[in-house]
C-alpha cells in the first residue's frame, strides 16, 4: 500500500477525521506518515489496517482499495443533513453540535466495540486506549504498514482460550472475568452477536446484551451505538448523567432518564449524545 496512489473519500456535510478519533469511541488508531502523506492507520475488524488523512481542505483521502470501507468505518457514507433533520428544535443540542460540527457515528464490528466497552468501566480513554492495545498486540492478528506494526482485535476465540487470569495481566482488573465469560459464550456459540444486529427493537437487543456477565444499559447502548448502528441507542454514565442535569436540569436518573432523552432527541438520538458528549466533556467543569 505504501506504493499505492490514494484517493478522495466522497462525503456531504461536516468531518473532522481528527475529532472523531478523540471523541471517545475509537481507542487504538496511530498517527502515521504514509509516502509523504500525514495521516492515521488502524485495523477495521479482522482484516489489514486502513490509512486515511484529511487534508485542510476538510478532503479526505485512503487508498482506492479502501476507500469503501473507510467511507462506512466513519460513517461518511451518511448525509449528516438527513441526520440532523431528526433532531428536535434545541438550543442546547445546537450549540453542541456547532462547537464539533465534524464529528461522525463510527460504525464499528460489534463484537470489538462490546469489547471494548466492557473493558472501559470507570477508566479514562487513556486507560482504555491502553488495555485495548495490550490485548490486541497479546492475542490479536499483527500487521503491517508503513513500517508500523498494527494489530487487529482479538477474536472471541482467542480471548476464550487466553483464560481471565492472563486477561487480568492486561490491567484489566475484575473487568477481565466479563470480558473472558462474553468471549467464552460467543466463541461457544451460547451467545449470537448476529441476533443482536438484526433484532429490529431497541429495548430488545439491549436486553439480549445485558445476559451477557458485566454488561448494563450503558454498555449495552455503546455497543448498539458504535458497533451496531443503533443511532437509536443513548448511552448514559455516570457523566453523561451529570452533563444532561446541568445542561438540560433534568433531575431524572435510570431508565427515567433513559426514556427522556430516547424521546426527546429522537431516531438518532445516539448521534446527539455524541455531539453533546464531546461538548460537556470539552466545556463544563
Amino acid at each position: 500500500m505504501e506504493s499505492e496512489k490514494l484517493v478522495p473519500v466522497p462525503y456531504e456535510g461536516d468531518f473532522s477525521l481528527s475529532e472523531t478519533l478523540k471523541s471517545g469511541q475509537i481507542f487504538h488508531w496511530e498517527p502515521l506518515r504514509l509516502g509523504g502523506t500525514e495521516g492515521w492507520a488502524g485495523c477495521i475488524g479482522a482484516g489489514p489496517p486502513a490509512f486515511v488523512s484529511q487534508d485542510d481542505s476538510g478532503a479526505v483521502l485512503a487508498s482506492a482499495a479502501d476507500a469503501e470501507r473507510v467511507a462506512r468505518y466513519f460513517g461518511l457514507d451518511e448525509p449528516l443533513a438527513a441526520v440532523h433533520a431528526t433532531f428536535p428544535d434545541d438550543p442546547v443540542l445546537r450549540e453542541a453540535i456547532a462547537y464539533a460540527p465534524g464529528i461522525r457515528v463510527a460504525r464499528q464490528p460489534l463484537w470489538e466495540c462490546l469489547a471494548t466497552f466492557i473493558t472501559s468501566s470507570l477508566k479514562q480513554v487513556s486507560h482504555i486506549r491502553s488495555m485495548s492495545l495490550t490485548l490486541r498486540q497479546r492475542y490479536g492478528e499483527r500487521h503491517g504498514l508503513g513500517g508500523a506494526a498494527f494489530h487487529a482485535y482479538p477474536a472471541p476465540e482467542a480471548l476464550a482460550a487466553a483464560g481471565e487470569e492472563a486477561l487480568r495481566r492486561c490491567a484489566l482488573g475484575y473487568r477481565a472475568k466479563s470480558l473472558h465469560l462474553a468471549a467464552c459464550a460467543i466463541a461457544a456459540g451460547e451467545f449470537d452477536l448476529g441476533a443482536v444486529e438484526t433484532e429490529p427493537s431497541l429495548e430488545a437487543a439491549r436486553a439480549r446484551l445485558m445476559q451477557l456477565h458485566g454488561v448494563g444499559g450503558k454498555i449495552a447502548n455503546c455497543a448498539l451505538l458504535f458497533g451496531a448502528g443503533r443511532w437509536d441507542a443513548f448511552p448514559i454514565d455516570v457523566w453523561m448523567e451529570r452533563a444532561l442535569r446541568r445542561l438540560y436540569r433534568k433531575r431524572l436518573k435510570g431508565p427515567r432518564l433513559q426514556r427522556w432523552a430516547e424521546q426527546h432527541f429522537g431516531p438518532c438520538a445516539g448521534y446527539a449524545q455524541q455531539y453533546l458528549f464531546h461538548f460537556a466533556r470539552k466545556t463544563l467543569k
